[in-house]
């Protein structure tokens, strides 16, 4: 193999002296774009309300390591406002924290919020263009989107009801079998469903070929969705630097984790075209999509849509968002196997906490569903406090505290404060779900709250800000939704969900530590998870005969 010579000593100096002017030119730009913006903008507007801010740095320095969104929600409420600005060294960060805000601004006025940042290195080095979660709002994102909808608005949606009702009583069985190890089966459970509604894939027991791929595809996704890992996200013309040059470490990444996101994308997208061509798969969101193409159209171009929508299903950034959590032990772990815990976890930690809500439950399904077969879809109308249950565990621990950033494509103003255009647009979404005004007592996880006259209580607001807002809430909302509601019901029907006890018979208690990333996770805890009568065991045996 050959490889380039290494740099001189005077090629290494002429390196140092670029990267030095490239530094002092950034750090000289940004403060003339801040004297200017203070002199003479073309707004007699100012921006709104934020924390005290540097020379050049602006808030830089104060920017929380973790836990954001409760960093955030003090700023606002501190400032009385429910938008704030930050500045990162010249970058306009507009926080939102209300309801009322974020409809206005993310909903009313879509068209000036649903944009993405650039970010160099995941889409245009790493090969995640095809995820419409990370496109700029254009052309190829509304087709993605389209795509997307006209498979999973509510009504399209219940055809893959069988495939969820079948891949919860999989569930089921396994935690029968092997009760401790929840995160395992919850993994394998959220992988059966989007290979299923995606592909039609059917995936094995263990050390499946797809979810491993999908595993090693994401990872590094969450590495480089760190704001500040990679400084080409902050000056994109370094993404042309040679790989050989010093300092371009992240080219080498770069070149090897696309090649993990092609193999995510392309592996099942192969396998699902070849199962269709020989007729043994018709019921996917790609074999429904491959039937409607446009034979008189440009079949490649449709063909591309489908893929990036599928890969975007797949690669857990559209509809299970709700149901996936990634993390790491330490960034050696990197490849190493995927550990997630989704919001059926944070269900199972709030049923420990709340004895008297899973005897509630329990006792609306005895009556409604009986104990001689478990709970159905069609259930869900007569089961209003499993509903109020499923919509308190998305309160109460939303899965994303903070919506994916919005970037501003125009410059606007909202009560008085001017937004500039390409401002990152963050939605504090755990703010508006702790808001007092709207959910009394927050803290506490009461399902009761929506609830009035034992039946859903339309008055009060669901709690949508867990999925995004606007032209980019998630399209698969509908059916991540019939998901987590048909599993929590199943679970309530035949198991026991306490808390375990020591070899001495102390209870233990779970410490409710959460992980602090885009997707906010709780840590490993202990519980018991036993069959609620024998009938209930012979029920769920019966299932997944």
């Amino acid at each position: 193999m050959n490889l380039p010579p290494l740099p001189s000593d005077v090629e290494m100096a002429n390196y140092d002296l670029l990267a030095s002017a490239l530094v002092f030119g950034l750090i000289f730009t940004l403060y003339v774009r801040r004297w200017l913006e203070r002199l003479g903008s073309r707004y007699d507007i100012s921006l709104p309300p934020g924390p005290k801010k540097l020379p050049v740095l602006g808030n830089l320095l104060d920017m929380p390591k973790k836990f954001e969104w409760e960093t955030y929600r003090k700023w606002a409420l501190d400032l009385d406002s429910e938008i704030i600005h930050l500045d990162l060294a010249g970058t306009n960060v507009i926080v939102i924290s209300s309801l009322e805000a974020a409809t206005e601004l993310l909903e009313t006025r879509s068209s000036v919020y649903s944009s993405r940042a650039r970010m160099p290195m995941i889409n245009e080095l790493m090969g995640w263009h095809f995820d419409f979660g990370f496109m700029p709002y254009g052309e190829y994102w509304r087709q993605c989107r389209r795509l997307f909808h006209q498979e999973f608005h509510p009504t399209a949606a219940r055809r893959f009801q069988p495939k969820e009702l079948k891949a919860t009583h999989e569930l089921l069985g396994k935690l029968l079998n092997d009760p401790e190890d929840l995160e395992g089966h919850l993994r394998h459970h959220a992988g059966t469903i989007v290979l299923g509604i995606a592909y039609g894939l059917q995936i094995q027991p263990k050390n499946d070929p797809y979810i491993r791929a999908a595993e090693e595809g994401v990872q590094p996704l969450l590495v480089a969705g760190v704001p500040g890992t990679f400084l080409v996200d902050a000056l994109p013309i370094l993404k042309h630097v040679p790989a050989w040059m010093p300092g371009a470490g992240f080219q080498i990444k770069a070149r090897e984790w696309h090649k993990l996101a092609d193999r995510m994308r392309l592996m099942p997208w192969d396998a699902a075209k070849k199962e269709i061509a020989e007729g043994i798969n018709d019921s996917s969101f790609v074999s429904y999509c491959l039937e409607k193409v446009d034979q008189d159209g440009d079949i490649a171009l449709q063909e591309k849509y489908i893929q990036s929508t599928a890969g975007t299903m797949y690669a857990g950034t559209a509809c299970f968002e709700l149901l996936l959590s990634l993390r790491f032990t330490d960034m050696t772990d990197l490849f190493s196997r995927l550990r997630y815990i989704s919001a059926l976890a944070s269900f199972v930690l709030a049923m420990l906490e709340n004895p008297d809500v899973v005897t509630k439950a329990q006792k609306e399904l005895d009556n409604v569903v009986g104990q001689h077969r478990l709970p159905d879809f069609d259930d869900e109308s007569s089961l209003p406090y499993i509903s109020a249950i499923v919509k308190e565990v998305l309160r109460w621990r939303p899965v994303t505290p903070i919506a994916i950033p919005h970037v501003t494509t125009v410059d606007d103003v909202y009560r008085g404060y001017r937004i500039p255009a390409n401002s990152i647009v963050i939605p504090n979404a755990w703010a508006m779900l702790y808001d007092e005004n709207v959910y009394p007592s927050p803290y506490t996880f009461d399902p009761e709250r929506f609830l009035k006259h034992g039946k859903l209580n339309r008055d009060v607001k669901d709690p949508t800000a867990a999925f995004g807002f606007g032209r980019r809430i998630c399209p698969g909302r509908y059916m991540a939704q019939h998901t987590m509601w048909i599993a929590v019901a199943s679970m309530l029907a035949v198991f026991d969900i306490k808390k375990a006890v020591d070899e001495d018979g102390n209870t233990i208690h779970p410490s409710h530590e959460y992980t602090s990333a885009l997707v906010s996770t709780p840590l490993p805890f202990q519980y018991s998870l036993k069959p609620r009568s024998p009938e209930a065991e012979k029920l769920i045996r019966s299932a997944v005969a």
